[in-house]
């Protein structure tokens, strides 16, 4: 499978799964003499596979590879950086704060441990807060050895001139998302920020220097920025390509306001805090899947906070929240 238009072209590189995401996505873009890398799948033979064969086909090899560009830090989309570096020295592009993530800086992750120790604390998880508190704070040594080798040069928002593309800075899903966009061709590889069969989480993160951030906040900018693209083709980090981008977000941005709609009925019914209005929404899914809840949650409460429609006092060390008339 290709995508050809005007001199350029993608090669989806799609590793097909069972899990709710479908598949996930990365991308060889050819143009002339360049072949970048979008994305680095996970790090398992799958992707390894999937990788070599779809260059195969096409005539090309890792040692074609000019460059690889990480929309976002998380595992599933940069697995595969330093096998392919140990075969071909070539630049590996993120954005700033992914960098730290990548690199698994033990300043940073402490800090970031104990920004969820207090986090949940403050919204009142009790001792299912407690627990993935210490699994965090855990991981970090858990998962040292996942810490990228590769050199990783940080990329600015505007205009990657050897690609003729746009990097622009979409913040939500992740701290550090980027998208690529190809305003000529209307492509736009937009890593985890729109999938076409489920909504992307806007996952609570800190920043690089431990501060909460208003993810879904930043996740509804990002999409609303997306909306004045000429969008032909999205490019999703998972499941099929989307061809009705601007139709895609409008019932995302539907689907949010709903949401935040069913949150304000449980504070109407005297749900007060974060844990409450998560445990009486979710039932057992907020034991079963905690911190994506608790994403949920936060930033449903954050995106209401910024409306105007609620507000926090902090009681005894926990936020209790409560509708504004």
């Amino acid at each position: 499978m290709k995508i050809e238009q005007e001199g350029r072209t993608v090669f989806p590189v799609i590793v097909s799964n069972s899990s709710s995401l479908k598949s996930v996505n990365f991308y060889l873009l050819k143009e002339r003499e360049t072949l970048y890398l979008i994305d680095a799948g996970m790090n398992d033979e799958a992707c390894w596979n999937v990788l070599l064969h779809t260059l195969e086909v096409n005539d090309l090899s890792l040692s074609d590879l000019t460059g690889i560009i990480l929309t976002h830090h998380h595992i599933d989309h940069v697995g595969l950086v330093d096998r392919i570096v140990l075969h071909n020295q070539i630049p590996v592009f993120v954005h700033e704060e992914a960098v730290l993530r990548l690199k698994r800086d033990s300043v940073f992750l402490e800090k970031r441990a104990d920004f969820f120790e207090k986090l949940y604390k403050e919204m009142g998880c009790g001792e299912a807060g407690e627990k993935q508190a210490r699994f965090v704070r855990e991981a970090i040594e858990k998962n040292k050895d996942n810490a990228l080798k590769t050199c990783l040069t940080p990329i600015e928002e505007g205009f990657l001139t050897s690609l003729s593309l746009r990097i622009i800075k979409m913040p939500g899903h992740a701290p550090d998302q980027i998208a690529l966009y190809d305003e000529k061709r209307g492509w736009l590889f937009g890593g985890d920020l729109l999938i076409g069969h489920i909504s992307s989480n806007a996952i609570v993160e800190p920043d690089s220097s431990g501060n909460r951030i208003m993810t879904l906040v930043q996740h509804r900018e990002s999409l609303e920025k997306c909306l004045k693209f000429n969008m032909n083709i999205v490019f999703p980090g998972h499941g099929m390509l989307i061809e009705n981008g601007k139709s895609l977000i409008q019932n995302r941005l539907r689907r949010i306001d709903k949401k935040a709609e069913k949150f304000v009925s449980a504070i109407g019914k005297g749900f007060a805090t974060a844990a409450e209005i998560a445990e009486s929404y979710y039932k057992n899914v907020y034991y079963d899947h905690f911190s994506l809840v608790m994403s949920e949650v936060i930033g449903h409460l954050d995106y209401l906070e910024n409306q105007g429609r609620v507000s926090k006092t902090k009681v005894e060390g926990v936020w209790q929240y409560t509708i504004q008339l």
